[in-house]
Order: structure tokens, then sequence, then C-alpha cells
């Protein structure tokens, strides 16, 4: 008996318990992630599936909103903040509905103050552990470990963001493509953003170079999704003997905020070769203050946010210390920042770095260049 095309993915969920996670990646607003995902669940609708809108962001654009208005929507929650009333998704509702499929727009928003979540992507993990399958979108600089890199690429700061771990959940993630030059071509005909934005967002965010090396990012970012659900498939049919040693990747970070750049390099190196993905960090009489405390402590949310195992390892000579714990958990990679002198406050300048490799063994180790925010 031939397999539903979407039957792995309920299997897999039924082995867990769980809904199924799908996400529409794009590398810009105006691409067409929001159409492909009301038009899945219009066709799931049309198959006879319990689908609902959970929430739907139209931004004034009539094709949205028509393909919407197919579908039941669950009203939305209002919320009072500071004397204004202001609409989040009712997850609530949702949950006594009891859709088989509820499609969430943005993943990344941040729910106002007041809100059962703070953030929209918590809501959603709500609705998967209770069983509910989730289509919704996300555009690739809102991907916590690509931010610092789409921040050096675009010169603008996205602030909200999505952890690596919450991607790495979905079972499925599509891309919707356009290329560069016709989404310029939506964005003078007033087809994204009001004609008066438009020229504005051409000459920044939507610049053809830019919107070159985030296509490219999300781009790689499915890539990286194909590679590894093939790879599951070649095991779960015995096509492929698992043979291979799984690589170790260890960040060594300090508490300049400077360090979140090494961390996300680290995350993608290790997302891209399937490695055990390590932050380590030595404590140092300098990270008593608060200042130095409260930017450690931001660096290890990005690399928890990472999926990053982190490692405090007692106070004494940084070298020796990381050396130790390399061979320990056998690390296979070791990244460390070139910007010693100043952004890592002494701690890997040249000298100490020597004195690691003298104590480590056999690793491949790389010197990255940070830039200081």
């Amino acid at each position: 008996m031939q397999k539903h095309p979407d039957r792995g993915l309920e299997e897999v969920a039924t082995e867990k318990g769980q809904g199924i996670f799908k996400l529409f990646l794009g590398y810009a607003p105006g691409v067409g992630k929001t159409y492909s995902m009301l038009s899945e669940g219009i066709r799931r609708y049309s198959r006879g599936e319990d689908v609902i809108v959970g929430l739907v962001e139209t931004h004034g654009r009539p094709g949205i909103a028509d393909l919407a208005a197919k579908l039941e929507a669950v009203p939305r929650k209002q919320v009072e903040y500071k004397g204004t009333i202001f609409t989040e998704m009712d997850v609530d509702a949702i949950l006594a509905r009891k859709p088989a499929v509820a499609l969430v727009d943005e993943l990344a928003h941040t729910n106002i103050e007041g809100s059962k979540h703070p953030k929209r992507y918590e809501d959603v993990i709500e609705l998967l552990d209770a069983g509910i399958d989730v289509l919704s979108t996300v555009n690739v600089q809102h991907i916590e470990s690509l931010n610092p890199l789409v921040e050096r690429i675009t010169g603008i700061r996205v602030r909200e963001t999505v952890p690596d771990w919450v991607i790495q959940r979905a079972e499925e993630i599509v891309m919707s493509d356009l290329t560069p030059e016709a989404l310029q071509t939506r964005m003078r005909r007033g087809d994204i953003y009001p004609l008066e934005k438009a020229e504005r967002a051409l000459g920044n965010f939507f610049g053809r170079g830019n919107l070159i090396a985030l296509r490219e990012l999300a781009l790689r970012q499915v890539a990286q999704v194909v590679d590894k659900s093939l790879e599951a498939h070649w095991t779960r049919e015995g096509l492929q003997p698992a043979v291979t040693i799984r690589e170790k990747i260890a960040v060594a970070v300090s508490s300049n905020p400077a360090a979140q750049y090494l961390i996300a390099r680290g995350g993608r190196m290790a997302q891209g070769i399937d490695a055990e993905f390590y932050v380590v960090y030595v404590d140092s009489p300098d990270d008593q203050g608060e200042d130095n405390r409260r930017s450690l402590q931001e660096n290890i949310r990005f690399a928890e946010n990472m999926g990053a195992t982190v490692v405090r390892l007692a106070r004494g000579n940084i070298a020796e210390r990381v050396a130790e714990f390399v061979g320990e958990k056998h690390i296979t990679h070791v990244i460390f920042g070139r910007s010693a002198q100043e952004g890592w406050r002494k701690y890997l300048h040249l000298t100490v770095i020597q004195k690691f490799l003298r104590h480590a063994p056999p690793i491949d180790v790389h010197i990255v260049t940070q830039e200081a925010k």
C-alpha cells in the first residue's frame, strides 16, 4: 500500500505524541511565506482536515486577506497594556477548539506584555505539545545564530529572534523563494510596503546586495535540513551504515559581548556537520563586576538558545583548563577569538593559544575574527 506523502511525518508525530511542526522560511518580507502557508492550509482543509487560522498578519495585502477568509479563524485575545488595547493570538481558545492544524504567522513575534507567553514561538510550542499540527512562518534574519551575521551584512540589528532549538524542532522547512529582482519589483509596486516607504527600504535592507546574501543564507539553512532528513531516511531504511564518529565542537568564550559572534559561528558549524556543540568559559576575577557578569549571562543564554551545552570550568590557567576539557570530552574542533588584546581582555592572545596547543591533543583549531559590537 502506497503511503501518503505526509505519512512519514505523521508517524513521527504519533511516536512523539506531539503535533507536526512545518515552517515556511523566507529571506525577506514579501517573498510569499504567508501565502504559501495559507495555500497549504486550504489544501489540507479541502482534504477534510480540521484547519483553523490561529493568527495571520495581512499587513493590508488583499490577496492574503482573501486567502485567510477561506478558513475558520479563532478570534484574537484582547490584551490591555498601558491603557491601550492590543490583540494577540488566543492560545487557550485554540486549545479548547482542538483543531488538527493551526496556522500561526510570524514565529519571531514578541507578544504584548500580559500575554500568556512572552514570545509567539512559545505559543506554538504549547500547541505542538497538545498534539496540534502547526504551520508557521519566519524569515532567516530572525534565526538567532544568524543574527550577528545578518547585522554585518545589512547593518541592521534585528531585535526579534527565534532560538535555533525551535527551528530545529520543525519536522519540515520549506523555503518560499523569489529572486531579489522580483522582490524589488514587488516593493516598487507597493505590494509589500506602502509606496512612501518603498524607496527608503530599497536603499537600506532591500538593497540588491543584501537580498542576495540573505537568500544565500536561507538556501543554506534549507539545504542543511534536507541533508539531515536524507541521512535520517537512510538510517531508517538501512541504506547507510552508521559508521561515522560524531564530531564535537567547543567555543571558548569570556564575558565580552563579541563572544556571541563566535558562538554563532560555532553553532552554524556544528549544525553543518551535525556535531555536538559545547560553549566553555573559565571563571575569572574579571567577571565579578556587575557589567561583566550580566554580559556573561547574556552569552550563556545565547549559547543555550543555540542548543549548546554550556560548561563552566574552575578558575585557573585558561589554556590548561580548556586543554584539559578538550581531552576529557574528546573535542575535535575548538574555536578561539582573534581579537584577543581587546575583545578577550588578554585571555586568548597568541601566547595563550600557543600554550593551549602544547597541552591539547591533536585537534582542529579555528581562530576567528570577532568584531566588537
